[in-house]
């Protein structure tokens, strides 16, 4: 099933305001929140929904990519995703936004609803990394599967990224008594205000380390280095930046890995050019060449192609071979190559070659005809990029 689109999915206009988007954000969750309609699935999943929405749109640079491509700058292919947000994902990135409702229970206190889900303990978020992956226009033509050494924090093999030896060194938190949070009422000239906190003993995690990992020192994670297996879209364009969710740095303690942010590099190509999905290429002909006509081989993506140029071609028209360009990253077809033919002039002459060419100098049929029905430089250029 096709992704919605972000904007319509949290109801706003493509010039949103940052503060019209959280505004718009809050709205939405508060309507789909769990609590508030509990056993309904379709409800759950416009949570998750407007999260996804939220978390790019929220973001700048992901914004910019999104209004840019689409959901392919988010995703691309298989393997890709700016979505596959769980409950915890979304609990812990925004539960600021969620302050005060329903009564201050923060993101997930709606003490209303279904018993009145606490803020609950902290999950820790491994950060994002960034490589750049070089690729051939070959490569972009058709899609590939580049496989990757990243340099990053793994989890610890010792204890299973627990940070605690022998997976056994864990005890509940004496101050927080598990729950990650501790709570202080104040009494006020208003009365008793109540507040939430992460607990300073643990650091909201509801659980101390009693024994830690001797190899992590109780962090769970630990320098290494990781294969990855990217499946690069076929269409995507220089400068783009792809998200392979997971695959950054592991969290401390077991939460959320980082994503791996693949930016595309494309090597330049011996004779062709791009120009968004059509590809540019310069032809240099001979005069008797053109004058006559001929046959020339082409490069293209799959391998050279013959094509006949018509005696009598002018200087600076335009082929076109449809259909040979690169394919669009949205499936909107594919581009083509475009043959720009130049008709070279000799900058050395022989006696003979001179002679031979100042008698062909006053035929009339080698005088300039601009009033021809040939059509012109800007005339050509106007229909080919319509």
């Amino acid at each position: 099933m096709a992704k919605r689109d972000y904007y319509e999915i949290l109801g706003v206009s493509k010039n949103a305001t940052e503060a019209e988007l959280k505004k718009a954000y809050r709205q939405k969750a508060i309507q789909y929140h769990p609590d508030k309609n509990p056993g309904d699935k379709q409800s759950e999943e416009n949570f998750k929904e407007a999260a996804e929405a939220y978390e790019v749109l929220s973001n700048s640079e992901k914004r910019s990519r999104y209004d840019q491509f689409g959901h392919a700058g988010m995703s691309g292919a298989s393997g890709y995703g700016g979505g596959g947000m769980n409950m915890d994902d979304i609990f812990s990135h925004f539960g600021d936004i969620f302050e005060g409702a329903f009564g201050g229970g923060g993101f997930s206190g709606f003490s209303g609803f279904g018993g009145g889900r606490s803020r609950g303990k902290r999950v820790n978020r491994g950060t994002n990394l960034r490589v750049k992956v070089k690729l051939t226009l070959e490569e972009i033509a058709n899609g590939v599967e580049k496989k990757i050494k990243v340099n990053k924090y793994i989890a610890c093999k010792h204890c299973n990224g627990t940070g605690a030896k022998d997976g056994s060194g864990y005890t509940t938190c004496s101050t927080c008594h598990g729950s990650g949070q501790v709570t202080r009422i104040t009494n006020t000239i208003l009365g008793q205000m109540q507040s939430s906190s992460a607990c300073p003993s643990c650091g909201g995690e509801g659980q101390t380390i009693t024994h830690k990992c001797h190899e992590c020192a109780g962090n769970g994670i630990v320098n290494g280095e990781e294969v990855i297996s990217l499946n690069i879209p076929a269409g995507v364009q220089d400068g783009m930046q792809l998200s392979v969710s997971g695959k950054g740095n592991a969290a401390a303690r077991g939460g959320v890995n980082g994503d791996l942010i693949v930016l595309v590099e494309e090597v330049e190509h011996p004779y062709l050019k791009r120009d968004g999905k059509n590809l540019l290429y310069d032809h240099y002909i001979s005069f008797p060449d053109v004058a006559l006509g001929c046959s020339v081989e082409i490069p293209t993506i799959e391998g050279k192609v013959k094509i006949k140029i018509d005696a009598g071609t002018q200087a600076g028209k335009v082929l076109r071979l449809k259909g040979k360009g690169l394919p669009d990253i949205n499936s909107y077809g594919r581009g083509d190559l475009l043959i720009n033919i130049n008709v070279w002039t000799p900058k050395h002459l022989s006696k003979e070659e001179k002679s031979i060419i100042e008698k062909l100098a006053n035929s009339s049929n080698f005088k300039p005809d601009p009033d021809s029905k040939d059509k012109g430089f800007f005339e050509r250029m106007r229909e080919y990029f319509q």
